[in-house]
């Protein structure tokens, strides 16, 4: 559970399923009794010693929010569920089907796409064209093995994570064939610098975890 800086303020830790109620009794071991408040998407722990603990719903919204708040979230955290998973840079896919932290379906694979080049005039033209021409057959792969691995698990799916690069997967998003299972995306979005098939098995360390922001007392 590593800590990193919060934009506005304070920092945030992503705690596993089986870890948060433990997460949950140390931060009343730290910061003395809380209150406890919140809604479908994010319950606030405020300690008698004036610390903050926001933590954010996985897979919202929690149904039904209200108290008792952390008994509601950790029976949400902790409950099964089944994860399409799809992370794409530019030359490289994974997409993959969780049953919890198990892969029951995946494929990955990659594409050549050529680097850049600094050289002009009309062979930097051509050769602009043709890595253009790389991406999107690049990208055309990434959608078709998304659509073939996470489309016949459809209506059983809880939610569809998305990760690689912001960019590649942007570029993606008009695609129709998609549509439905954007339809499902969830947070967090999964940043990894190859979506090789390693990468994709460890994926339910991030899509699992409550995210905490921590604000500690004055």
């Amino acid at each position: 559970m590593s800590a990193r800086p919060a934009r506005g303020g304070g920092r945030w830790v992503s705690v596993p399923p089986e870890r948060l109620h433990p997460w949950i009794d140390g931060f009343a071991g730290r910061h003395g009794p809380f209150t406890a408040s919140g809604d479908e998407r994010v319950v606030r722990l405020l300690a008698d010693d004036g610390a903050l603990a926001e933590m954010h719903v996985p897979f919202p919204p929690m149904t039904p929010p209200g108290p008792p708040h952390v008994t509601r979230l950790v029976a949400h955290a902790q409950a099964a569920r089944q994860v399409g998973v799809f992370l794409v840079r530019l030359g490289g896919y994974a997409a993959g089907v969780f049953s919890g932290s198990s892969l029951v379906a995946s494929k990955v694979g990659s594409r050549l796409v050529q680097g850049r080049t600094a050289a002009g005039g009309w062979s930097q033209q051509r050769f602009a064209r043709r890595r253009s021409n790389q991406a999107a057959q690049a990208f055309d792969d990434a959608v078709e093995t998304a659509v073939r691995v996470l489309t016949p698990y459809l209506g059983e799916l809880d939610g569809v994570v998305l990760g690689g690069d912001r960019r590649a997967v942007d570029a993606l998003r008009g695609d129709r064939r998609l549509a439905p299972l954007l339809a499902l995306e969830t947070e967090p979005f999964v940043v990894v610098p190859d979506p090789r098939l390693a990468v994709l098995r460890d994926t339910p360390a991030s899509f699992r975890a409550t995210r905490i922001r921590i604000i500690d007392p004055l």
